[in-house]
């Protein structure tokens, strides 16, 4: 019944703001929502029962979804269940999480069945599965749900092994709107009149009802849940972290923060935790034992008088001067109720606070709840409640107001044997107590929430500038300005530009440019942040300088020229810093244009020491004749900018020539050629292509100075100057472009992280890309829409130098669908391929939202019956459009609707074939 409530209260909030107008089923049917289930009473976690189990705060982790400040679990959900939605197929609606687990995904998820339900599942083995839900699939490999299972015994699940594959359910379900329409049913909505048939959803259990009257054979007759089709999809290789109790807690967030390859495949609850004693958002000066396994301290404070042990479990103690001394299994939570009180709860480390008071095996601080009780000369009567009375509902902890509270008074609640004072035992039952479900009710959440941001926003400001530095390149800075903002705080001293790394300074510097309150001050900060960017990379190429010498005789004329790429997959995890930080693989193809290779460079000797470059499709040329105009900020500038850094880093400027140049070009020229040098450049592709022509047309003019000048480039060095170019003109590019307009065919390309980005290439079979797929099924169209990528590139470097854990995450996200890519390429996969330029374009469109303009949409509307999948090339919002048609009829109505109706007259359809060469250098 809760989901039903929470899609209800969501669609009734969305008609009172105007954004629906709809029924509730259009509303479902409409949109896509992700539902994630507070996990009920918590009654073994009782830490966070008020706040709900999504909201447990979780430390800094390695992984870099998780270095938020102030984080809880709920981020770490929702960013990897919106990962699993966006590439389910669009028949699903709702997904469904629960609470008290993280499943982490680390590899792509293969393309995904449509049914009614979804349910994903993890290997496991029968003691595993026995705590959880258990799918039952045929062994033959079918994604079909033979039965569900909840809960069942170890021996049962032995036995079904025999006769079926076995998947642990995650609790991460998709559904269709069918089967949330059923399910709503079966909460009592009443489509017609378009309520619930009482005051609220009837209660439902999505996991014991739902779940086992689903599949082929279901284990619980429901005529109406029984029409609905159930699909399983396997997670080979994904990690599920249980939160449900005070000990998994532990060892869940003990496996999160190892390193990847050092986790656990699953995260249990059994698991025994080596992690230390994890402390967030506190203040301890108590010593912490070095042998202490199982303690978790979080927003509290614990002066030098406390004595710790082992299993404790230590929430919200307010600031105090107490001594106190803890036994193993101790664990306190100090909740705020009201505007100033604090209930105390006092709990053992493995209580499940269930059973009636008067049982034995009900346990309150690891002893039977009634020995409590008896050992303070107390009845249940005492406590306001009959001896039958289930713990969780006993008021059994006091409300005082924080400054009130005594270390005697929680030695006394705590102690096995209190010694007898009757002061305790008369504020115990004079003070207003709660229960553990009242605390439900009526926990000052606000209050709460308030602390731990404010605790995140202080723990940073206290940093010295060396402990800032190390956190800087690992932490959502995004975030973590947002916090300081919002607090009100300055940010940590600020480190010297001189004796700062270059990517460190980089991003401490767009950090304080997001805290700055002055514009022209943020607008300072965040260009010294790019600068620092572009002398890190620009410095590399000063490292090792050239001597150019003429290699050519004096009639002769080197001719360069090379294909366009087009990208697939991967695009932006070649950007620095990002590659710089984490690596880059790309997968793209080198294509001519029209039976011809569309980036040509000429380039000659000529008598007068000067240097003269034209360029063929512009009709405009330039003379340089000092070194001053090869790399002054605003001759980079102007229409001639590629040229000139391509010459300064051929060695025609001191900074990159090995003996530091001449008194002046013209001299060097004169010693060194004999005379000048002229150019002619042609780009035959419209500007804003998204081709890569202005990277490619670089590394076509390098390798023809290369070969003018006797230089002995490779195609690897060609790589690493035109990133370098690219940082000289401030445009920041990276380094898929010429990575796939110099090299040949269908490949992928691969960087490990560093400054020294060496490129390994894989090539792929190219069969979608030869004549029986170029233009036939594969088709390459001009929009005659033009848009430079200078704006989002900055944006989205803006992002990576904030570690901006969304848009890292779907850069990350961009480079596991180029190894997506690669394998439905190497197999041969057509719908595979499909698949994955599909997802090319939905992430490059989460990534930025001008990547797809209405011009572009409407285009793709008009086609979009006859089309399997379709991308902008490049960074998107216009240039040419890759359409994958789904047979050649279909290729043939595309041509024929756009041809007779073009979106402008600039629109035109292109004809590609596959570039075996890459970049030719010859010579007359």
């Amino acid at each position: 019944g809760g989901t039903a409530w929470l899609l209800h209260a969501a669609w009734r909030r969305a008609a009172r703001s105007g954004a629906a107008r709809n029924t509730f089923e259009e509303w479902l049917a409409a949109a896509r929502n992700i539902v994630v289930h507070g996990s009920g009473e918590s009654r073994r976690l009782p830490a966070y029962a008020a706040v709900g189990k999504p909201l447990i705060p979780l430390p800094l982790l390695s992984d870099p979804a998780g270095r938020r400040p102030g984080q809880c679990l709920a981020d770490l959900q929702f960013l990897a269940y919106e990962r699993l939605l966006r590439h389910a197929p669009a028949t699903y609606g709702l997904l469904i999480g629960c609470g008290d687990v993280f499943l982490r995904h680390e590899h792509w998820p293969p393309p995904l069945p449509a049914a009614d339900v979804l349910i994903f599942g993890l290997p496991a083995s029968a003691e595993e599965a026995q705590r959880h839900g258990v799918l039952l699939c045929s062994s033959d490999g079918s994604p079909e749900l033979v039965s569900f299972l909840q809960k069942p015994t170890a021996a049962q699940v032995r036995r079904e092994q025999q006769r079926h594959s076995l998947l642990l359910d995650t609790g991460l379900w998709l559904l269709s709107p069918r089967a949330t329409a059923v399910l709503l049913r079966r909460c009592g909505w009443n489509a017609r009149r378009q309520r619930f048939a009482g005051a609220a959803p009837r209660p439902y259990d999505l996991y014991g009802a739902f779940g086992p009257a689903l599949g082929r054979r279901p284990v619980r007759h429901d005529p109406l849940v029984q029409t609905l089709s159930c699909a399983v999809a396997p997670l080979r290789g994904g990690r599920f972290y249980h939160f449900g109790t005070s000990r998994s807690l532990l060892a869940s967030v003990g496996e999160l923060l190892q390193p990847a390859g050092e986790r656990h495949a699953i995260g249990h609850a059994s698991l025994e935790s080596a992690a230390p004693p994890l402390v967030q958002y506190s203040s301890v000066a108590a010593p912490l034992p070095a042998s202490a396994r199982h303690i978790w301290i979080e927003n509290s404070c614990l002066p030098a008088g406390w004595r710790l042990a082992e299993k404790h479990i230590l929430t919200g103690v307010p600031p105090n001067d107490w001594r106190l001394r803890l036994a193993p299994g101790d664990c306190l939570d100090f909740v705020p109720c009201g505007r100033e009180g604090t209930a105390i709860r006092c709990y053992g480390f493995d209580d499940a606070f269930r059973g009636p008071l008067r049982d034995p095996a009900t346990l309150w601080l690891g002893r039977p709840a009634a020995e409590w009780l008896r050992a303070r000369r107390l009845t249940p009567a005492d406590a306001g409640c009959a001896a039958a009375t289930d713990i969780h509902d006993a008021p059994l902890f006091p409300i005082l107001p924080a400054a009130r509270i005594d270390a005697d008074f929680v030695h006394w609640l705590l102690a096995a044997r209190p010694a007898p004072d009757e002061r305790w035992r008369r504020l115990w039952l004079t003070a207003p107590r709660i229960s553990a479900s009242g605390l439900l009710q009526r926990a000052a959440l606000a209050r709460l929430a308030r602390r731990r941001p404010e605790r995140a926003a202080r723990e940073a400001a206290a940093l010295a500038s060396r402990d800032w530095l190390e956190r800087c390149p690992d932490l959502d800075l995004a975030c973590a300005a947002r916090l300081f903002r919002r607090s009100g705080l300055k940010p940590p001293p600020a480190p010297p530009a001189t004796r700062t790394p270059g990517l460190t300074l980089a991003h401490d510097r767009m950090f304080r440019s997001q805290t700055a309150t002055a514009p022209r001050t943020a607008r300072r900060l965040e260009q010294s942040a790019f600068d620092a960017l572009h002398r890190t990379l620009v410095a590399e190429m000063e490292q090792t300088p050239v001597r150019p010498l003429r290699n050519v005789l004096e009639d002769q004329i080197v001719w360069g020229r090379s294909p366009v790429r087009l990208d697939l997959a991967g695009g932006w995890t070649d950007t620095p810093p990002y590659c710089l930080e984490h690596g880059g693989q790309v997968l793209n193809v080198a294509v001519d244009l029209n039976g011809q290779p569309p980036i040509q460079v000429f380039a000659r000797l000529c008598p007068e020491p000067h240097i003269v470059v034209r360029s063929i499709d512009l009709g405009v040329e330039t003379r340089i004749r000092a070194y001053d105009e090869l790399l002054r900020r605003e001759a980079l500038g102007g229409g001639f900018g590629i040229a000139r850094a391509a010459l300064a880093l051929a060695g025609w400027h001191p900074r990159f020539h090995v003996a530091g140049g001449c008194r002046s070009l013209r001299d060097q020229l004169r010693r060194d050629l004999g005379g000048g040098i002229e150019i002619s450049l042609l780009a035959a592709v419209p500007k804003g292509s998204g081709l890569g022509t202005s990277s490619i047309l670089a590394a076509t003019l390098l390798g023809t100075l290369g070969e003018l000048c006797g230089l002995n480039w490779s195609l690897h060095d060609l790589f690493l100057r035109t990133l370098a170019l690219e940082q000289i003109l401030t445009s920041g590019g990276g380094w898929q472009d010429q990575a796939g307009g110099i090299t040949p065919g269908l490949k992928l390309v691969s960087t490990a992280p560093g400054l020294a980005q060496k490129p390994t290439f894989r090539w792929l079979p190219d069969r979608f890309f030869a004549a029986e797929y170029a233009n036939e099924r594969v088709l390459l169209y001009y929009t005659g829409i033009t848009r430079v990528a200078r704006d989002i590139l900055a944006d989205i470097v803006r992002a990576i130098f904030l570690n901006d854990t969304r848009r890292l995450s779907l850069i990350r996200d961009i480079g596991q669908n180029a190894l997506f890519t690669a394998d439905a390429v190497q197999r041969g996969d057509w719908d595979g391929l499909c698949e994955a330029i599909r997802r090319s374009w939905t992430l490059n469109r989460l990534l930025d939202a001008g990547t797809n303009p209405p011009a572009v949409q409407s285009i793709l509307r008009a086609v979009g019956d006859w089309i399997s999948a379709a991308k902008l090339l490049g960074a998107g919002g216009g240039g040419y459009l890759l359409l994958l048609a789904k047979d050649a009829a279909a290729a043939r109505r595309i041509r024929e609707r756009l041809t007779a109706a073009p979106p402008n007259p600039r629109a035109r359809f292109v004809a590609l074939r596959l570039s075996p060469s890459g970049f030719q250098a010859t010579r007359s």
